[in-house]
Parts: structure tokens; sequence; C-alpha cells
């Protein structure tokens, strides 16, 4: 193996902040190299291309003349992260192994109850109704730059950061936590097609690169932080948006209207404040 020409820790070091300053800015460190159609000077020239969709941070586009230019000739896609991106958070992976602590709001969204639910319909049936979840959710995300990290059986986790919800980014999260609630048919007056419940929690979690079997790099997200929004996620029930007293501080939510709950959850030696978001 090659010896790096400097020290891993350095290395670490700088792979570190060149994460948290993408994640919070969306920029790269000053005075690094990037592939030329990265360059910011150049999203006058991709805003000017047809046509719709494209990316809403770089203005590339997806489909028409400027599709075609981007797919065969620069090689970008839409990000499998959120497709009203392109993947360049995924080439960033690649290119800089390694990760970042950094604040981000958190969103784990679940079906209730999706045992009883399976037991009761044909499989086919049960799985035409987790794609429709996926779908109902997934478009919630996109639409508020949502990144998404993972589905797992019956649910969702998705993350806001800074360089792509915006600096009210827990804001951000309500609002498409509402949406996904409104999507699913949830409301008052309304009869859900899916029992959905939400857990939300801003808070500091390391954003980076894991290798996966088959050489793929993808971008995960760990820490007590995402842990917390699981189990808040767990303890809300269909229609709740149960959000964190950190996402309800940074939000500027007032905490008037809204019931609060004070939990145990699993790991925590206190109790945790919520509130349910109307």
């Amino acid at each position: 193996m090659e010896e790096s020409p400097i020290p891993k820790s350095e290395y670490d070091n700088l792979n570190s902040e060149v994460w948290r300053t993408y994640l919070t800015t969306g920029a790269t460190l000053k005075g690094m190299q990037l592939p030329w159609f990265e360059h910011p000077s150049l999203k006058p020239v991709y805003r000017a291309l047809p046509s719709e969709p494209r990316c809403q941070i770089c203005y590339i586009p997806f489909e028409g003349i400027g599709g075609f230019i981007s797919k065969r000739l620069l090689n970008v896609k839409p990000s499998a992260l959120n497709p009203h991106m392109c993947d360049v958070c995924e080439r960033f992976a690649e290119r800089f192994p390694g990760g970042a602590e950094v604040e981000v709001t958190i969103l784990f969204a679940d079906i209730r109850g999706s045992t009883p639910l399976a037991e009761k319909m044909e499989t086919r049936d049960f799985s035409e109704l987790i794609h429709r979840f996926y779908l109902a959710g997934t478009k919630a995300l996109y639409s508020n730059n949502a990144l998404i990290e993972k589905f797992v059986g019956d649910g969702l986790a998705a993350f806001f950061a800074p360089a792509f919800a915006g600096p009210n980014h827990a804001q951000t999260a309500i609002m498409a936590g509402k949406d996904i609630l409104d999507a699913t048919g949830h409301g008052e007056g309304k009869s859900p097609w899916v029992p959905v419940g939400i857990g939300i929690n801003t808070g500091v979690a390391y954003i980076g690169s894991m290798k996966m079997e088959g050489g793929r790099t993808d971008i995960t997200i760990l820490g007590d932080a995402v842990n917390t929004t699981a189990r808040l996620s767990s303890e809300a029930a269909a229609g709740e948006l149960m959000v964190s007293e950190k996402t309800v501080e940074m939000s500027g939510l007032s905490k008037d209207g809204h019931d609060s709950r004070k939990l145990v959850l699993k790991g925590k030696q206190e109790t945790v404040d919520a509130w349910i978001v109307k």
C-alpha cells in the first residue's frame, strides 16, 4: 500500500474539516482543487441550460439538452439521497473518506402497528402499502431539501444539514414532518390511509462516508442524537409529530398550544422533554 504523503492523523483532521465545511456551507475549503464542472462560477451557466428538473443546489439540469450533457459529458446524475439534487454528495464521499460532527436536525417516520397490519393483509397488498408510504414520505422530505439516510422496514430516516436545508433546518424539518402527516391522510376530521408517527430531534451527529460491501460508498449518520430521534419516533402515536426540546428552541416554535411530554427513553438516565406539534 502506498504511504500517505502526510501523517494519517493530519489527513483525517483535514478530511474532517472538509466535511464540516461542506455540510454547513455547501462549499469546500479554500485552496482545494475541484473538478472543473463543480466550480461555483458555473452555476449561472447551468441555470441557463434547459431544462427542468435540475439540481436545487448547483442548477445542473437532469433533462433536455442540458440533462444529456450532464449525463454524457459530466457523468452527473440525480442523487440517491435526494433526486432534487445532483450526486455531488456521493462523489464527495468517495473523494474524501471520513466525516465530521455537525449539528443537524434528524427525522424518523414509522408506520404504527405495522405487524398487526401485515397479519391482516396479503403480502403483496402490504408491500404496496409500504411502497406508497415511502413515496409519500420521500416526496415531502425531498421538497424540503432533506437527505434520506436509510429506509428501514416500515420506516425511513432523513437529516437536514445547514448547507442544503438552510440555517433554520429545525423549522424546515418540522414543516417536512407536517407534510408527511398530511400526505398520509392525518389531520382533524381525516382518516389516514396508513398510521404514521414521527420523531424529530436537533443535535450534533457524526456524518461521513462508509465503505460498503462491493466497494460502494454510502453516507451515514451516527450518534446519540440519531438514537434519541429514533426513540422519540417510537413514542409518537399515529398522527403525532413528536419534537425534542432542542428542535423547538432552534426552530423558534412557541411551546404554547402544543402538548408537552416527559419521556423516559431507553439508554437515557434523565427524562427527556418533548412536544407534540399540531
